[in-house]
């Protein structure tokens, strides 16, 4: 019954986190304020993938974007524009949502 409880819990949390965002079917890009840019600049590169394995705040992502300027031949993107992408990924693919579950209650734990 214990194993049962912990599997339903887990899927709950997954499938509820999957239901609140919606996403785009092409690019498997969170759909929210400046997902287009996002759509756009880091897809005329490469998968959107890479996009989505990341995680960082806006620092990392600015830091990532500069790298690509200076190394990969990544345009300058107007500073507008960059300001509303780095929010974007900040907020949709952040450090503290890195696909982990939450943490089980203590009566779903094993006895010790």
């Amino acid at each position: 019954m214990k194993k049962f409880s912990v599997l339903a819990y887990l899927l709950a949390s997954v499938t509820t986190h999957a239901q609140s965002q919606e996403i785009d079917p092409t690019s498997g890009l969170i759909i929210a304020e400046g997902w287009e840019l996002a759509s756009a600049h880091c897809g005329a590169c490469h998968s959107y993938k890479l996009v989505t394995a990341q995680r960082g705040d806006a620092r990392f992502w600015r830091s990532t974007i500069r790298w690509m300027q200076r190394t990969q031949n990544l345009w300058m993107i107007p500073e507008a524009q960059e300001q509303v992408l780095i929010d974007y990924l900040a907020a949709q693919y952040n450090e503290t949502d890195w696909g982990r579950r939450p943490g089980l209650s203590q009566n779903l734990l094993p006895a010790r």
